[in-house]
């Protein structure tokens, strides 16, 4: 995946497993990415790498969105 967390798709990432999450609400939607991200992690779909990557990205995004 790519180095820096704010150049990590995170869409493009759901997607890859079928994941689509839009609610209208961005900061609701950043909670179900990182529960839809702990539960590919916990049933070992990912590595523990993809998931700090994620989880890193969903961070940034809520520290951007707080500015």
């Amino acid at each position: 995946m790519n180095s820096r967390p704010n150049d990590f798709d995170l869409k493009a990432f759901l997607h890859r497993f079928g994941l689509f999450i839009y609610t209208g609400d961005p900061e609701g939607d950043l909670l179900l990415i990182e529960d839809e991200i702990r539960e590919l992690y916990e049933l070992n779909v990912i590595d523990k790498e993809e998931f700090m990557e994620a989880m890193s990205a969903v961070r940034s995004r809520r520290k951007a969105d707080d500015r």
